[in-house]
């Protein structure tokens, strides 16, 4: 049996890096999740381009992040991510 991951609706995104974001969540969550590695594919494929991966923005009606015509990510894959990769809040860093 798998169990589903928790979901938790993103709140906030910055770019720290090419292909680096930094994501915070409604339950305070703020994390690292790095896709310098990660091979685009498919639909997914137009974030291939640093520039337009920089494009990133939160959807709030969905609870993730998204780009540009329509593409965006499952938010329970990312909170993982920056649960295992842990960053200080935004005021913290001032």
């Amino acid at each position: 049996m798998t169990l589903v991951g928790q979901l938790v609706d993103v709140t906030g995104v910055e770019v720290v890096g090419e292909y680096r974001l930094r994501l915070t969540f409604a339950d305070g969550t703020v994390g690292d999740v790095d896709f310098t590695d990660h091979v685009w594919r498919g639909v997914l494929e137009p974030l291939r381009d640093p520039a337009f991966f920089a494009r990133v923005e939160v959807d709030e009606e969905a609870g993730t992040i998204a780009w540009p015509g329509g593409l965006d990510m499952a938010p329970e894959p990312l909170y993982e991510q920056a649960q295992a990769h842990p960053a200080p809040p935004a005021a913290a860093r001032s």
